[in-house]
């Protein structure tokens, strides 16, 4: 839905001259239940909400009927003073920040440290754009309560692969480490307006008490070179992370198979690998 909550995406950019931009990875959600039922999962009552790439403002509306304050992170210079305009009034009350930035290089630390708890983080994830918001979602976990973005169906199934399934990667380590991951609900591609050429789903991530892994420079390392290459052997996988002797002795340690490949390793075994080869 647009900011104005009777008009659609495509005639609120109509108006103003604007088409979506693809350099952006835009597409603009057209449901406004499809928007609740998001809201509904991603703002804890009473809570901080950082929304990253705020659109029209189809997930900004719901949210600040659940949230206490929404912060919305848009790039698109052409869009913020859409968003200032149309919800005015949450801005004049202090419910509502739209923030112009670029949501890879927001501070989101500084933001969460200002407020009291509950905190969230909510959005529709540009597919090109994806790898590194997880990135610097995942370093954000002691500070939130909750996150709940909209991505790809295939990025949402690695999200939530386990160990030995062909969806398990890298990228499923690094945010299984410091969340609990949980699809909430598929999103078929004709709720976006341009509709991608794929469905995509919402994904829930609850931060873990403490985290499974302490994403230390070895430990990327580990993760990294046994899915750089699915077909090696950790031992091979590995040789450049230690030299034989020391990586079997870790291994030893660790209690971890050189001759297994990367897939069939939880998040705890890697951090195990990690600390056994720093602390020695």
């Amino acid at each position: 839905m647009s900011p104005n909550s009777d008009e659609s995406a495509p005639a609120v950019l109509a108006r103003h001259g604007l088409r979506p931009k693809r350099h952006f990875g835009q597409n603009f959600l057209l449901d406004r239940r499809l928007a609740e039922r998001i809201a509904e999962q991603a703002a804890p009552a009473g809570a901080l909400v950082v929304e990253i790439g705020a659109g029209l403002g189809a997930l900004t509306r719901p949210l600040l009927e659940r949230a206490r304050t929404v912060v919305a992170i848009e790039r698109d210079r052409d869009l913020v003073p859409i968003l200032r305009r149309e919800l005015d009034a949450a801005i004049t009350r202090g419910r509502l920040v739209v923030v112009e930035a670029d949501a890879k290089s927001f501070d989101y630390a500084s933001t969460f440290e200002a407020v009291e708890a509950p905190r969230a983080l909510a959005g529709n994830l540009p597919y090109n754009l994806t790898g590194p918001l997880l990135e610097r979602i995942s370093g954000l976990s002691r500070s939130l309560e909750r996150v709940t973005i909209l991505v790809q169906l295939e990025v949402a199934d690695r999200l939530a692969a386990r160990p030995g399934t062909k969806d398990y990667g890298a990228l499923s380590v690094f945010v299984q480490a410091a969340f609990a991951v949980r699809r909430a609900f598929v999103v078929r591609r004709g709720a976006f307006h341009p509709a991608p050429e794929v469905d995509s789903a919402v994904v829930v991530l609850e931060p873990l008490g403490e985290p499974l892994a302490v994403e230390t420079e070895t430990f990327r390392a580990l993760v990294k070179g046994a899915f750089g290459q699915r077909r090696k052997t950790l031992k091979n996988a590995w040789s450049s992370v230690r030299d034989e002797a020391s990586l079997a002795a870790a291994a030893r340690r660790a209690g971890i198979d050189l001759g297994a490949r990367g897939e069939t390793l939880a998040v705890s075994e890697f951090a195990r690998m990690a600390r056994e080869i720093s602390e020695k």
